[in-house]
């Protein structure tokens, strides 16, 4: 390890306790100055992120700037060699930059030399296929140079010459090899060793698949680990817990972190918070009118509002700025699927495939696409590369679910639907999809604690009782189903907005029935009444109410308690008053 990094690892150890608890600011914006430097002399991009974090940071004084690192005699030397090697890497003549380090001797222009024969090997692989195969087969293609790299990265491992950079080279590397533990251990040194090289902590991300992994890993003591924690917190669908982090982080001196509003309008778009997500995005966009970073998921927000007007603007805006970027391209895909013009959307997901086959979103939308074309095994293949990409995504899972449910194979619904289920456990969607697999494969109870759990942690799409009812139904548990119907009627009056799905008449029409059968002639009139309000149910509900004035010269006798226990079945017992339905008005 040279001088430079060796003091600056120094230097993160001795203020680890501090920088723990934000205890010092100035120090944190002279650590993020000087991680900062060491990252551009190295052609790590991933400094763009440290820098907007020291953005966020009040400007030190001019006696206040770090010093810049030591020059040691390894580095006098290679100072001509590296400096024309930096500049052929920055125009991404790579060989070229790599043949001019070869003999060079100093870490920093060994990492060069090594990353530069990386990115050659990237450059290639992406060069070659390009053109000649699609983007479903482009994921499966491999960086020629990787093993090479790894034997070499290996006995300098072994011999203890890497220092922090190096090592997350290697641990890159070896996760590109898919020696996932390996790079999981290797990646967890580089952040000993280096602690604010937010690079290493984001490849580490990518491989922590639960939160006992996350617990087990050995993490450096730093102020940077919060910001991973409150990532990984995000990507492991922790929302609560990665809002808090973010609010202590904004509460610790980062309030103007423009990283930070998009994190949390992410961590509301997982959880389906879409005005304040877009509150937040819209925010994000104001202080930052050209960031194109996450403005995906912005787009991902406006498709789901169906705000075509803005979503078009967006477009056009992020076209202005620069149409190659990934994220450009997953916007415009939105706004074509939006005006139901999927092959267009399809061809722009693709496009944004070819700009970075690891683009998680791109895939899971083209899969979306595909299913909107009925290419059902095009749709699958997409699903299996979002898969590849990265295993945490649910959304992936939910769309295989759904496809092989159009091929109609149950088993396989199940499967996908319970991984989908797993990674969103309060997500009702994947409970209603799950619930619906069992009923296909006649496992009603199974069937009914799906329905009624989604029911019980917010079924968003008001779905859950509905399905449950029908199923009482049609075991001929009536008095299941004119529960479980009444308190669909609670739930759909209830909402600000009418559900186009909402199956109120269907409701209606077996309460009558159900309390005409119970001599409840009262509640059956009201029922037959309200049915006449829906074009679908207005003939059954006259035909009742005639029953109804048929018999109204008898005398009524009390019926069953429609509110005692329940028959003995999977529906937990849940007592509530009579429904009244002259307060609601549908």
């Amino acid at each position: 390890m040279d001088n430079s990094s060796q003091i600056f690892s120094l230097k993160n150890t001795k203020m680890a306790a501090l920088c723990a608890e934000f205890g010092d600011l100035v120090q944190i914006k002279k650590q993020l100055i000087s991680v900062i430097s060491l990252c551009k002399d190295r052609g790590l991009l991933h400094s763009a992120k440290a820098s907007e974090l020291a953005f966020a940071l009040d400007p030190l004084p001019k006696d206040e700037l770090p010093s810049p690192p030591p020059f040691t005699e390894e580095d006098a030397q290679d100072l001509d060699a590296v400096t024309l090697a930096k500049s052929y890497f920055d125009l991404k003549e790579y060989d070229r930059a790599a043949y001019f380090l070869r003999a060079c001797c100093s870490q920093k222009a060994y990492f060069l030399y090594m990353y530069s024969r990386y990115l050659s090997g990237e450059k290639k692989k992406d060069d070659e296929t390009v053109d000649s195969l699609g983007p479903l087969e482009k994921g499966q293609v491999r960086n020629e140079a990787l093993r090479e790299l790894r034997v070499e990265l290996s006995k300098k491992h072994s011999a203890g010459e890497l220092d922090g950079f190096a090592l997350y080279l290697y641990g890159v590397v070896l996760r590109k090899l898919d020696l996932l533990k390996e790079a999981v251990d290797v990646l967890v040194e580089a952040l000993h060793a280096l602690p604010l090289h937010w690079g290493a902590w984001l490849e580490l991300s990518n491989l922590v698949t639960n939160i006992d992994m996350l617990k087990s890993l050995s993490l450096p003591d730093c102020w940077v680990k919060d910001f991973f924690m409150a990532q990984m917190y995000t990507e492991l669908q922790m929302i609560k817990e990665a809002l808090q982090k973010y609010h202590s982080l904004i509460q610790g001196g980062f309030s103007k972190s423009t990283y930070i509003i998009s994190q949390i309008a992410v961590a509301y778009h997982n959880i389906r918070d879409i005005d304040q997500a877009l509150a937040l995005f819209n925010e994000l966009r104001e202080q930052d009118p050209c960031r194109i970073d996450n403005m995906d998921t912005f787009s991902n927000l406006l498709y789901v509002k169906g705000m075509k007007p803005e979503l078009s603007y967006l477009a056009h805006n992020l076209v202005e700025i620069d149409k190659y970027r990934v994220e450009t391209c997953c916007v415009i895909g939105n706004y074509y699927s939006l005006r139901s013009q999927h092959e267009k959307a399809a061809l722009y997901f693709q496009r944004a495939l070819k700009l970075n086959p690891r683009c998680l979103g791109a895939w899971t939308l083209m899969g979306h696409e595909y299913m909107e074309m009925k290419n059902t095994s095009a749709a699958i293949q997409a699903y299996r590369h979002a898969i590849e990409v990265n295993k945490r995504d649910y959304r992936a899972w939910y769309g295989l679910g759904q496809t092989y449910e159009i091929l109609k194979m149950p088993f396989y619904c199940l499967y996908y639907y319970r991984k989908a289920h797993q990674l969103r456990p309060n997500d009702s969607r994947m409970l209603v999809a799950l619930g619906e697999s069992y009923e296909k494969l006649s496992q009603q109870g199974e069937a009914k604690k799906c329905y009624w759990r989604a029911y019980s942690v917010g079924d968003v799409e008001k779905m859950a009782l509905l399905k449950l009812a029908k199923l009482h139904e049609q075991l001929n548990e009536s008095d299941d189903a004119a529960r479980c119907y009444m308190f669909y009627i609670q739930d759909i009056f209830s909402c600000a907005e009418q559900l186009e799905h909402a199956e109120v008449s269907t409701a209606l029409r077996y309460l009558g029935q159900y309390y005409f059968k119970n001599k409840l002639y009262d509640e059956a009139s009201l029922c037959a009444q309200r049915c006449c309000d829906y074009n679908d149910a207005r003939e059954e509900g006259k035909a009742l109410l005639r029953q109804i004035s048929q018999v109204r010269d008898q005398t009524e006798t009390p019926s069953a308690d429609l509110f005692a226990p329940l028959s003995n079945n999977n529906t937990p017992v849940r007592r509530v008053s009579p429904l009244n339905l002259i307060s609601f008005t549908p």
